[in-house]
């Protein structure tokens, strides 16, 4: 059975032996780039490796990138061929932070042609409160060959979004936290506010009190209202880096909302340019 959005902890532990499974564990902090790795070593699901945000799961930044552009395609291959990934191995990603690391990489192999990929529902705290065991040894795993096939759809530049802003059939949903998308905070990025046009939707409205996805029907309902009347192919997701607006994408589909489009600069990229206009408040 392929797993494509979410996989519980039930689930996930009934197929830790099964060879075609590979788990990431994707456990990162901004503030301290090495916690993570750090966090990996004193314990993880049994099976997992682990893919650092910045040095697996992004492309070198420029002066005119954001803080987490895209990598290469072919650069990423060779990364996920390095964990043991291929076209028939079954993905599953984790962290501690509410899926916003690991809906990175689901993006990222989606975009890529890897549609076996899902994020464990509830991540590392709901396999601990399942009373569920951690491994400490690192996990060594042979090479595999992954075949990268990028959709240039998937995804846009902030010159695409500069051109749809003000049209009414685009809809631009800006991921961050309202203290920052209103720009009474900026703590990583050039300047402060958002994107005129776009609205906000923190990402941890898609989860539950239990920190576990909103069911279907319930996301369904929250990110309509958001898209304004506009079909989920109108929506553009963007956040700080282009990391949890995957998160909404993946909460899209989960809804049964496909086809919306990730800008990988966001917010942090956008800001970096002063001939771009911002707005701020909410």
């Amino acid at each position: 059975m392929s797993h494509e959005t979410l996989i519980d902890v039930t689930m996930l532990k009934g197929r830790l032996a099964d060879p075609s499974l590979r788990i990431v564990d994707c456990r990162f902090e901004l503030g301290n780039p090495d916690a993570g790795r750090a966090l990996y070593t004193g314990g993880h699901i049994p099976g997992a490796i682990y893919a650092h945000l910045d040095e697996d799961l992004s492309g070198p930044r420029t002066p005119w990138s954001g803080r987490h552009p895209l990598p290469d395609p072919e650069d990423l291959a060779e990364t996920l061929g390095r964990f043991g990934i291929d076209g028939t191995t079954q993905v599953v990603a984790y962290d501690d932070s509410n899926g916003a690391y690991a809906a990175r990489l689901w993006w990222l192999l989606r975009w890529l042609g890897h549609r076996h990929v899902a994020v464990l529902d509830g991540g590392l705290a709901a396999w601990r409160s399942a009373g569920l065991p951690l491994s400490v040894p690192p996990v060594s795993v042979a090479r595999r060959t992954f075949t990268a096939r990028p959709d240039p759809s998937m995804y846009v530049s902030g010159d695409d979004v500069a051109l749809l802003l003000g049209r009414s059939e685009c809809v631009v949903l800006d991921a961050r936290a309202p203290e920052r998308y209103e720009g009474r905070l900026e703590p990583l990025d050039p300047r402060a506010g958002h994107v005129p046009g776009a609205h906000n939707h923190h990402f941890a409205r898609n989860l539950g009190a239990d920190g576990l996805f909103l069911a279907p029907d319930a996301l369904s309902a929250l990110l309509s209202r958001q898209l304004r009347g506009q079909p989920a192919t109108a929506a553009i997701s963007m956040c700080g880096s282009g990391v949890t607006a995957c998160h909404t994408l993946l909460a899209l589909e989960i809804a049964g909302l496909p086809g919306a489009r990730l800008y990988p600069g966001s917010w942090s990229e956008w800001s970096r340019d002063e001939g771009r206009p911002v707005a701020v408040g909410p």
